[in-house]
């Protein structure tokens, strides 16, 4: 595992992983539930070629939970303090479901700030999400569905996930883990909460992004799982056809988390697109 490192990003006390000594850097952003070591078969194969951030977004991994309601604000400021005290230079953003929803706000917002961008599998571009998370955002279900265990770890992660052998043991005690760190859950619930409902994602939410994919002007990657259950396949057609310079790479036999589950594949593509003039 790479080592960890500890920085204040504003308020917030998070963990994360850097690698690399040159090239141009690139921040690895995970999605809902998820930490810095979703992105685990990914990293040094970057650094190769980037040097590599990878933070643990507050309310999640080993990063603070404070009490408060989880807007994207919260997730872009916390994104643009994280990359303001390392000092970073106009980065690549690579995003993972909630992390690629995070991305699509802080490049509207700071559009100047961002190099290139990599959906993966990523919120932001459509209402539809799985039952499970739906079921998640009712009150007591919720908070029974994510009590966490060693179950809960598994079957949590076991609808993001096309080849379900990728869930090991060694993956399940990581996150059971994280999910049983204080304040964990209740993060998990708030997040989810303030983005989606039993009817599925917000459209307070999905609106103001929706309405300004038009605007982004760099160089677009969208990635998606072609098994995906979590997020449908259609939402990366919608990015793919808003965003006005984006290419999309729908990858067989992969759920939710491309990165995770094909890496190579996934690897490839990053890199390749990223060395692009």
């Amino acid at each position: 595992m790479p080592q960890n490192h500890y920085l204040k990003a504003g308020a917030i006390t998070t963990r994360y992983w850097i690698a690399g000594d040159h090239g141009s850097p690139v921040i690895l952003i995970h999605g809902l539930g998820a930490s810095a070591d979703i992105w685990i078969h990914n990293i040094e194969v970057l650094a190769q070629h980037h040097r590599v951030y990878v933070p643990d977004l507050v309310g999640f991994g080993r990063a603070d939970k404070p009490e408060m309601h989880y807007t994207p604000t919260i997730f872009t400021t916390f994104l643009n303090d994280f990359i303001g005290a390392l000092h970073i230079e106009k980065p690549s953003l690579i995003g993972n479901s909630l992390g690629g929803g995070i991305a699509l706000h802080y490049i509207l917002l700071y559009q100047d700030n961002v190099d290139r961008l990599v959906l993966v599998d990523s919120a932001g571009l459509g209402k539809e999400t799985s039952i499970p998370l739906r079921l998640v955002s009712i009150p007591i279900l919720g908070e029974l569905m994510t009590y966490p265990t060693r179950m809960e770890a598994y079957f949590y992660f076991i609808g993001a996930v096309h080849d379900r052998s990728v869930l090991t043991k060694a993956f399940v005690d990581l996150y059971h883990n994280i999910h049983s760190q204080a304040g964990a859950q209740k993060s998990l619930l708030k997040v989810l909460r303030s983005i989606a409902n039993v009817w599925g994602g917000k459209n307070e939410i999905l609106a103001p992004i929706q309405r300004h994919l038009h605007m982004i002007t760099q160089p677009t990657l969208i990635i998606w799982g072609k098994q995906d259950k979590v997020l449908p396949l259609k939402h990366a057609y919608v990015g793919a056809e808003k965003i006005p310079d984006a290419k999309l790479q729908i990858i067989d036999d992969c759920g939710h988390m491309p990165q995770f589950e094909r890496p190579d594949e996934f690897n490839s593509a990053v890199l390749e697109f990223l060395s692009r003039c």
